[in-house]
């Protein structure tokens, strides 16, 4: 008589390995969590901030990081994404920005019409003005996306019927805002706006990319001949990956009237989207998170640099050290190299290179 035996199952442990992988890919949301709580927070980081984190000036400052964060992530559709370097993407940031100051001020709008208005105002410069540039190629098309931007740039500083107010430019009328935007009281609901906005852009970019046209800018960026053997039309593909572009910098201007309280003609300067170039080489192009990480440290370091320009500890140094330390944009340069030496492809390939040196030290 035989017995059969029958054996228990056996548990299976995940592997370490595996959970820690599980636990990477929460991140953004756990760093979510820490942005939307950020102004109930009283801690202080000395040297990142000038006071706690929830204080009114520290919440202006994450706002202003964040913007530019969603900003250069919007960009990047352009450079990283598709291959075009456009030298002329703030015109649509400050179009959204003074085409909704302008409604207000002039036409007396309530606030939800002229945002509405202002971002359609944006998005249809950016059909328009994408549907010339395109028709060139390479150099080409930076050299007419630079023509436009200087063209809207001198407009503003000219001031044409007093509807940008020149180099001053305008306040925004605090009495058509909603109450809750206006006041540093309110500074923790324009952080949360702002914060709303990098999230939307990075779920826009992110879905955008990963679409069958996704794929196209990617074969366009890498052989748009090969795309156009294959019988697709590049143009129509790089203007939606420009006008989509231009939309979310239209947004972003919007965001930054409520931020600033009013329309600056800085943000027309052609050094502006250079700034934004900057930002998204920083962080790594053609990333998902590199160019938000980049226009982040640009940003923070951007203004921190410039307190410790003119601090009393660069001014006790010696000349040949307080000339250069003493100039913001010299410090932010040097930044700049630094990383790009150290970090080729951007900030984003920091946590693979770490991974690489932990192997080869095992």
């Amino acid at each position: 008589m035989s017995t059969a035996t029958t054996s228990a199952p056996t548990a299976v442990t995940p592997a370490p390995g595996g959970r820690r992988t599980r636990l990477l890919r929460r991140w953004p949301a756990a760093v979510l969590v820490l942005l939307i709580v950020a102004p109930f927070s009283a801690l202080p980081l000395p040297g990142l901030l000038d006071g706690p984190v929830g204080s009114p000036g520290s919440l202006q400052l994450l706002a202003t990081c964040l913007l530019f964060g969603a900003l250069a992530t919007g960009y990047d559709l352009l450079l990283g994404r598709t291959g075009l370097l456009s030298f002329g993407h703030a015109l649509y940031f400050a179009a959204g920005s003074y085409a909704t100051n302008t409604l207000l001020l002039e036409a007396g709008l309530p606030f939800a019409a002229a945002a509405v208005l202002g971002l359609c105002s944006g998005a249809l410069l950016a059909l328009v003005l994408g549907s010339v540039s395109l028709r060139v190629t390479g150099i080409g098309f930076s050299m007419v996306t630079l023509a436009f931007a200087q063209a809207g740039s001198i407009l503003v500083s000219r001031d044409p019927g007093g509807l940008t107010g020149g180099e001053e430019g305008r306040a925004a009328p605090a009495e058509l805002l909603p109450s809750w935007l206006v006041g540093i009281d309110h500074t923790a609901n324009l952080y949360w706006i702002t914060l709303a906005y990098l999230v939307l852009t990075l779920a826009v970019v992110h879905r955008a990319v990963r679409s069958p046209t996704g794929r196209v800018w990617e074969g366009i960026r890498e052989n748009e001949r090969r795309v156009e053997v294959l019988g697709l039309k590049p143009y129509g593909f790089k203007l939606t990956a420009f006008v989509l572009a231009g939309t979310l910098a239209a947004a972003g201007g919007l965001v930054h009237l409520l931020l600033t309280g009013g329309s600056t003609p800085r943000t027309t300067a052609s050094d502006f989207t250079l700034s934004l170039l900057v930002m998204v080489v920083l962080g790594g192009s053609g990333t998902r998170w590199g160019p938000m990480a980049g226009g982040i440290l640009y940003t923070w370091a951007d203004h921190r640099l410039g307190d410790l320009a003119g601090s009393d500890a660069v001014a006790g140094l010696p000349a040949v050290l307080r000339v250069p330390l003493s100039q913001p944009l010299f410090l932010l340069g040097v930044l700049f190299v630094a990383v790009v030496h150290l970090l080729p492809g951007g900030l984003a390939r920091l946590p693979s290179r770490l991974r690489g040196t932990r192997e080869e030290n095992r």
